[in-house]
């Protein structure tokens, strides 16, 4: 298999295996839905990380399998592309990116998916899609343009233009850039820490987001308020305010 689950203390590390570059064929794309999905559905996985190896995150698509398809080929497949991030992007649970050496095309855009972006010094990003005559096609457009800016996001889509980790970090395409030696370990640490929070109100606060930024501030705020209503009937409010009254804020033991 080229992408593997593994879980253990609450985290699951959703693992690209397709060496040397992790390009995202379609088997490759498949199975990151699949491995989505189960993740979303594991009691046992509370939290994420993404991760390509020490080496590199995912270099792009398979361009050799691209070039072999035409237009009737692509309609039929770019939706299952997108939904493969999608599945992604929708995993109830905290999200990080590790990201080391190339995170390119597919590979940003998978980045892209995640809550929080851990990068290694030596990480580069980019959307290079326009060098082939093409726009990206797995949510770069989108999802970028959300995260960093419209303005940013054409530059980086027009021009398809690779950035290093620190011009990264300064356009919020990154949130944090550590030595490449210590990436998973501080996504590890980032995600485990999460994992250790209440389930529910975690998955509230990151539909809420998501989806009021999808809405108006009317709508969002609606959201917002039934999730907030909700969770006091959930044992985790309880133990959280318990905990608060009883020894004071950030003490509390979630189940």
């Amino acid at each position: 298999m080229t992408v593997h689950l593994e879980a253990a203390e609450g985290v699951g590390t959703i693992r690209l295996d397709r060496p040397p570059m992790n390009a995202l064929d379609i088997a490759t794309q498949d199975r990151l839905r699949e491995l989505a999905e189960e993740a979303t559905r594991r009691e046992d996985v509370r939290a994420v990380v993404l991760w390509g190896g020490e080496k590199v995150f995912a270099a792009g698509a398979d361009i050799k399998e691209m070039q072999q398809m035409d237009h009737a080929a692509m309609v039929a497949r770019s939706r299952g592309l997108q939904d493969a991030f999608t599945a992604v992007a929708r995993i109830p649970k905290p999200v990080v990116a590790a990201v080391t050496g190339y995170a390119l095309g597919g590979g940003c855009e998978l980045a892209l998916c995640a809550d929080f972006r851990i990068a290694a010094d030596n990480a580069k990003l980019g959307q290079p899609e326009i060098l082939l005559g093409l726009i990206p096609g797995a949510g770069g457009t989108q999802r970028l343009a959300r995260l960093v800016g419209p303005s940013k996001a054409k530059d980086l889509i027009f021009t398809g233009r690779q950035v290093k980790a620190p011009e990264a970090l300064e356009l919020g395409l990154v949130d944090r850039v550590v030595p490449a030696a210590e990436v998973y370990e501080q996504a590890h640490a980032w995600a485990a820490k999460l994992a250790a929070g209440p389930a529910l109100a975690l998955r509230a606060a990151k539909e809420a987001v998501d989806t009021g930024l999808e809405t108006d501030i009317d709508t969002g705020l609606a959201i917002e308020r039934n999730w907030f209503a909700g969770l006091f009937a959930t044992e985790d409010r309880e133990i959280g305010m318990r905990s608060f009254v009883e020894d004071g804020p950030g003490k509390a033991k979630f189940v």
